[in-house]
């Protein structure tokens, strides 16, 4: 189908003021970036709590923030949610509402991680951090009223490849398996070439030429492209993780990683849904104030954690 008329009026604006991606200050890169939060904020429900926290990270403390829906109770599932933006962008900030939605919505408490960001700290910072962070919700579960058994991982664009990455450590360390994979518009292969980058990586916000941009500064050298910690599509095997819902928009240049990622599981035997969302451009599930279809993939998100926890 074409491309959906608001996604248009989104791309029609970014093309009279100028991509904030297109520029190789990451500085400028991150004041558009949080600019683009003002303007695609939405009104979320009521919560219980929302609260700011630091777990221990590799490097030092990390920020966390953990929201508590209301009538969750002590040993609550949880998510742990890694925003995305390149591995250059984004906060605990931009993607709060996001998060906020998804915890009221579903249920379950959402623990977001505030990771550390290239290019000032370069791959696999970035990575360590996350599975971190995901160790301390486990260790920690009782402590901050969770269950250890019923934990997610999750995601959108490069959070969903740090959230693949994750529940690959996961499995093979052993410890408590997770319940799910949320990955959302996922970056699953820093090699790719795809016919969508091909064909949607200019016109729909995001560029191929920022994609480009963005993996240069967080990836230090061409090998580092083919990690699994960064390519979580290029493990050798991805038998035994845990089940995963992918959601993919119709013009994403990522659109065919997540789907490729998506049938990769499948073929390893694990239970992994894909849902594309007709029209759609990269990052509009965080685009609920401009967007309505980003309420609605945010339903369907929130009922698969439900459903998986």
């Amino acid at each position: 189908m074409p491309l959906d008329p608001q996604c248009q009026a989104l791309v029609d604006a970014a093309a009279r003021a100028g991509s904030p991606f297109a520029t190789d200050d990451p500085r400028l890169a991150r004041r558009g970036y949080d600019a683009g939060t003002l303007i695609y904020h939405h009104a979320t429900p009521p919560l219980e709590s929302v609260v700011n926290l630091v777990c221990a990270g590799p490097a030092g403390n990390l920020r966390t923030r953990l929201y508590r829906p209301r009538g969750a109770g002590q040993a609550a599932p949880a998510l742990v949610y890694f925003h995305g933006g390149g591995w250059v962008l984004g906060n605990l900030d931009s993607h709060d509402h996001l998060c906020r939605y998804l915890a009221a919505k579903s249920g379950v408490v959402v623990v977001a991680v505030d990771y550390r960001l290239a290019p000032e700290h370069k791959f696999p910072a970035a990575y360590e951090d996350c599975l971190a962070a995901t160790r301390w919700v486990a260790a920690s579960a009782t402590e901050l009223g969770l269950d250890a058994k019923r934990l997610a991982v999750g995601g959108d664009s490069a959070g969903g490849s740090l959230a693949a990455a994750v529940a690959l450590a996961v499995r093979d360390e052993g410890w408590p398996m997770l319940r799910l994979q949320l990955l959302i518009y996922p970056s699953t292969d820093c090699t790719a070439d795809t016919p969508s980058l091909r064909d949607n990586g200019e016109g729909y916000l995001l560029t191929r030429a920022a994609m480009d941009q963005f993996i240069d500064w967080y990836l230090p050298t061409r090998i580092a492209r083919t990690d699994p910690r960064a390519s979580p599509q290029l493990a050798p095997d991805h038998s035994g993780l845990p089940p995963a819902f992918i959601q993919t928009a119709e013009f994403d240049p990522l659109r065919d990683e997540g789907e490729i990622y998506g049938d990769t599981l499948k073929r390893d035997g694990v239970d992994a849904e894909v849902r594309r969302y007709a029209g759609m451009v990269h990052g509009f599930m965080r685009m609920g104030g401009k967007v309505d279809m980003a309420l609605t993939a945010l339903d369907d998100a929130a009922a698969a954690l439900k459903s998986a926890l």
